[in-house]
């Protein structure tokens, strides 16, 4: 039975329809207690999804459809290592990544674990050398800075993370990240660099990816021009499993760590491609990175579905996309550590859910939303405007640690996250605008009943941001089991990539762009015309 005519979806149209016209202020006003029901604390985290056209029938005929759509049964097949990534024929088995007890997880009846801790030991031992100074650079300097080339999945989600755990690197030892074919990121990047204290971390799978090819083989030119050509094996690092391409670029063995088939790209900042991380905060923070998705990862695998958060804000998120054609997420971290967190999620969601067919082939009648978003406190300034009184529904996610830094400026955020999500809720009735002539009380009125998720964090820590990105990444995945769809496959991307690949030869003159549209032809020539 296809999604659209199961019992359960009918019953959630129906209901729709009933809550369309159910203001949140009036569900408010009718429980006292409705924050205590519709909230739940998991560790470092309170996750509050009160402000939510939402009752308790809801969320009952929600759970009905998770039932429906054997998400439990989805669940536990990636947790055994299962190939559900039937497109490539692949297991995904992200949590082995994160995996710190004795349990043994298995990808075609063999246990990863071993290989796993055996490479997480590697790189502790590695990025210790680093930090300690045991491991230099051909002059025998320390190494100062740490530079990570990559693209996706091998850039967005460690920088990220560095990002956002600033606070445990080291005054003397930066790092920065680098995904940009164009030149000019990694001119600015390296010009107040020393090359006798740069270490470079090159973050690809099959080490051919043009635009990680293109800047690593530009900081190796950078490394030789300065150091010469012997120096390259003592300032290069990669994650990848193209050995012979990595050794033939000249980087030593010890220096090449894994990658498995099972991880896909904007899952793996769990594994050796947090490498960069690793150094500059840290193996401990990183340790406690995977402490914290594991913790989240335990809660995902065994909670009821009626209390997973996972699943809860997952249907949620399913409630809105197709019961109120809402077209995006907004992501609004007030927290300034956190400000990368938009992009990491876009293509978390945006990658793995932005689908056409559905397991089957069939063609989807929805499935992911668009997610944007930005710092809080700016984007209030900004697009919060279209969030108020745009005439589409975009539901929300605000995520603000409660402790860190200056208590006053922190006081000062709390209260602007806190308010907007109580204004998005309330709104403003055109009775309640005074002191206001009659024909601009449309102008000042705002609808209101705009659907919001908080997520509370005590403090930001690698614990409690790892469960904050594991929650997002199984949400994501509990949505693709509900549309059925495959979340671990992009062939989207890979189509531009070979597009892109089968165009260079054109656009570098070396041949005509013969059976390519008029367009694109044209802009070829363009660019022709200037090198001319």
């Amino acid at each position: 039975m296809t999604l659209t005519t199961l019992p359960a979806w009918t019953a959630l149209g129906d209901h729709a329809r009933t809550m369309a016209d159910t203001p949140m202020r009036a569900l408010f006003a009718a429980d006292p207690q409705r924050f205590a029901k519709f909230s739940r604390r998991l560790g470092p985290l309170l996750i509050d999804y009160s402000k939510h056209r939402a009752t308790a029938e809801t969320l009952a005929l929600l759970l009905k459809l998770a039932e429906a759509r054997e998400v439990e049964k989805g669940r536990a097949a990636m947790f055994a290592g299962a190939h559900i990534n039937t497109t490539e024929n692949r297991a995904v088995l992200h949590v082995a990544l994160r995996n710190l007890g004795g349990r043994a997880m298995k990808v075609d009846g063999v246990d990863v674990m071993p290989e796993v801790r055996e490479t997480r030991a590697r790189l502790k031992a590695f990025a210790d050398d680093v930090r300690n100074g045991t491991r230099l650079g051909a002059t025998g300097q320390k190494f100062r800075h740490i530079v990570n080339i990559g693209i996706g999945g091998s850039h967005l989600g460690p920088m990220f993370v560095a990002d956002a755990l600033k606070d445990f690197q080291r005054d003397d030892l930066s790092v920065a990240f680098v995904s940009n074919p164009d030149r000019a990121q990694l001119d600015e990047v390296l010009k107040d660099h020393d090359p006798a204290a740069t270490l470079f971390t090159i973050s690809s799978k099959t080490f051919t990816t043009a635009e990680t090819t293109a800047n690593a083989n530009a900081a190796r030119a950078w490394i030789v021009a300065a150091l010469g050509e012997a120096a390259v094996t003592k300032h290069f690092a990669a994650v990848s499993t193209n050995l012979k391409g990595a050794a033939a670029f000249g980087i030593a063995s010890d220096s090449v760590f894994p990658m498995w088939d099972w991880v896909g790209g904007r899952y793996s900042l769990w594994s050796a491609i947090g490498l960069p991380v690793i150094i500059a905060c840290g193996p401990d923070a990183f340790e406690r990175l995977l402490a914290g998705a594991e913790a989240m990862d335990k809660h995902f695998e065994t909670a009821p579905a009626e209390e997973n958060l996972p699943i809860v804000l997952a249907l949620l998120g399913v409630w809105y996309t197709e019961f109120f054609n809402a077209p995006a997420l907004a992501v609004l971290p007030y927290d300034h550590r956190l400000k990368l967190l938009p992009s990491h999620l876009q293509q978390v969601d945006m990658e793995s859910n932005g689908k056409a067919v559905t397991l089957d082939g069939s063609p989807v009648a929805s499935s992911g939303p668009i997610v944007f978003g930005g710092g809080g406190a700016d984007s209030q300034h900004s697009f919060f405007q279209l969030l108020h009184q745009g005439p589409r529904l975009i539901p929300c996610d605000f995520i603000v640690a409660l402790r860190g830094g200056d208590q006053a400026s922190r006081e000062l955020l709390l209260s602007n996250a806190f308010a907007q999500t109580e204004a998005l809720m309330r709104g403003r009735h055109p009775s309640e605008v005074v002191g206001t002539a009659d024909a601009l009380k449309p102008h000042r009125s705002f609808a209101g009943n705009r659907p919001s998720t908080t997520i509370l964090l005590d403090e930001l820590t690698p614990e409690s941001l790892g469960m904050l990105i594991a929650l997002y990444e199984h949400k994501v995945f509990v949505q693709g089991l509900i549309w059925g769809i495959n979340s671990f496959d992009q062939w989207g991307v890979e189509l531009g990539k070979e597009m892109a690949t089968s165009l260079l030869p054109a656009v570098r003159g070396e041949r005509a762009p013969e059976g390519r549209d008029s367009s694109t032809a044209g802009l070829v020539a363009a660019y022709r015309a200037t090198r001319r």
